[in-house]
This record gives C-alpha cells, sequence and structure tokens, in this order.
C-alpha cells in the first residue's frame, strides 16, 4: 500500500509499505494492506511504519488519517 506523510510545509515522504500503527484517540491501531475505507484524527504519540524488514518510527504531535484504496494519507499538525 501507498503511504503519504502530510505536514502544512511539505509532502514528507511518499511510498510503499506493508503496514502503519498509529496514535489514535481511544488507542493505537494497525493498518494493513486492503484496510476498509477510514478516517480517524490522530492524538500524540508514535507512528510507526514497515517496509520489508526496515522499521520507521515517527513521533507526532497529532493530525488526521484517511484510507482508502490502499493509500493511507497521514496529514500531520
Amino acid at each position: 500500500m501507498t503511504l503519504k506523510i502530510i505536514s502544512a510545509e511539505q509532502i514528507e515522504f511518499e511510498g510503499e509499505i506493508d503496514q502503519i500503527t498509529l496514535p489514535g484517540a481511544l488507542g493505537s491501531f494497525q493498518i494493513l494492506n486492503n484496510h476498509a475505507a477510514l478516517i480517524s484524527s490522530l492524538v500524540p504519540g508514535t507512528m510507526s511504519y514497515v517496509h520489508g524488514e526496515t522499521t520507521t518510527n515517527q513521533e507526532i504531535k497529532g493530525g488526521i488519517v484517511d484510507v482508502k484504496d490502499n493509500v493511507v494519507s497521514v496529514c500531520l499538525y
């Protein structure tokens, strides 16, 4: 699936990933390939995404995630 991480200033990342874990208001949740469409708010915490054997962790202050058709768009505050 494709991940797009977007801030107010720029596109911070765009590429293929295997999975992503995000901090939601009710706890962390994971998105895998072919996930159902969703929109959710994000709270401060750690966002982790995996591509192959590489895991990237990024602290975020919050934002919004949109998932549709194997495209995960994370808009950060």
